[in-house]
């Protein structure tokens, strides 16, 4: 077994800093963001996430009677709610996310008002799911990859945990091909976005990690050949709104 590099550092938005500092200031900038996180959402764009989630909801329609669903990077519970308009109940579905406050938000929020027979919110790490192989007919994760510490390890878990012919379905901010929208989308990350981060849930600085964040992922292709190397097959990705974000899909087979 190779021991990690103690001196090894990997990015915190434009930032180099050692790996468990990384895990650390994540927590932070979510914990931080909690109380507004769905208001910054809507206003960051325009509504959009919305649409984007729905559109993972309708590559997750199942062909199985009772699926079993995992969501990873959870949060508040967005694409949970999303899912339990399109997957047929009973279903058992599992809420994840490392950050407590956000889990507990996501919890109170699904309190009441939801067909769901079956939902657990588990506060856990997505590198190392506290779950068995082979047990989910689907994961999920939106906006959540690009924050992880070791993307490579979040990949092998998915595929650890996914049934054999299940999918897993991951939505995130990605790099529009087009050079004049990238030009649009950078002003509008470094000069807007930290300003509204500022005015709305008075943090500044955590917006403007975030826009950094997204700058630091993997592009298209990229990930999709991550999540091949991770064993993931028939792996294909979907831009949506001119490639500011994508869904990449893939299946253990």
């Amino acid at each position: 077994m190779t021991l990690p590099d103690p001196d090894a550092l990997t990015d915190f938005g434009f930032e180099q800093v050692p790996f468990e500092e990384k895990t650390r200031r994540v927590r932070r900038v979510f914990d931080s963001v909690a109380g507004r996180y769905d208001l910054m959402n809507d206003l960051m764009s325009g509504g959009l996430h919305r649409f984007w989630k729905r559109f993972v909801g309708t590559l997750a329609r199942p062909g199985r009677i009772h699926p079993r669903v995992l969501d990873l990077a959870s949060g508040t519970g967005d694409l949970i709610g999303v899912l339990d308009r399109v997957i047929p109940v009973p279903a058992l579905r599992v809420a994840s996310d490392i950050n407590h406050e956000m889990l507990r938000r996501g919890r109170d929020r699904h309190a009441h008002g939801t067909r769901i027979t079956e939902l657990f919110w588990v506060e856990a790490d997505a590198e190392q799911l506290p779950f068995a192989d082979q047990t989910f007919d689907l994961v999920t994760m939106a906006f959540g990859l690009r924050n992880v510490t070791h993307k490579e390890r979040v990949l092998a878990e998915i595929r650890r945990v996914l049934c054999p012919g299940g999918m897993v379905l991951v939505l995130e901010f990605s790099h529009p091909p087009s050079a004049p929208v990238r030009k649009l989308y950078d002003r509008y990350s470094f000069e807007i976005l930290p300003r509204l981060g500022r005015w709305v849930a008075h943090d500044e600085a955590s917006y403007r990690y975030l826009a950094e964040s997204i700058r630091r992922h993997p592009d298209q292709a990229t990930l999709k050949r991550m999540m091949e190397q991770a064993g993931l097959a028939r792996v294909d990705y979907f831009n949506l709104s001119l490639g500011i974000v994508a869904v990449h899909r893939g299946y253990r087979l």
